[in-house]
């Protein structure tokens, strides 16, 4: 899905959330971000023109695998879903890359 600026007024204010094969592994705001997101493009476009459907890629919120007690770590068959409030929800399968 894409959306343009005006839909989303506060891109800092966006609930995010990571769901591995229907369990909801984080579940964050934008709010809490160390860099809002006009800072980080303000940045990126510092040094790289940002063409249309760049993606930027900022990290994660607590809640990761290893920190996880007992660690949860990704495997093949896994289903892993981001979902970021008025943007949509990115679904991949995980499979194990060829020749490892």
């Amino acid at each position: 899905m894409l959306v343009t600026r005006d839909e989303i007024p506060d891109p800092n204010n966006l609930t995010i959330k990571t769901v591995l094969n229907g369990e909801v592994m984080q579940d964050w705001n934008t709010n809490d971000m160390i860099f809002d997101v006009p800072t980080l493009i303000a940045f990126l476009s510092g040094s790289k023109t940002l063409l249309p459907g760049t993606v930027i890629l900022t990290g994660t919120p607590h809640g990761v695998g290893f920190a996880r007690q007992p660690p949860v770590w990704l495997k093949p068959g896994d289903t892993v879903s981001i979902e970021i409030e008025k943007i949509g929800t990115l679904t991949n399968p995980v499979i194990n890359e060829p020749g490892f």
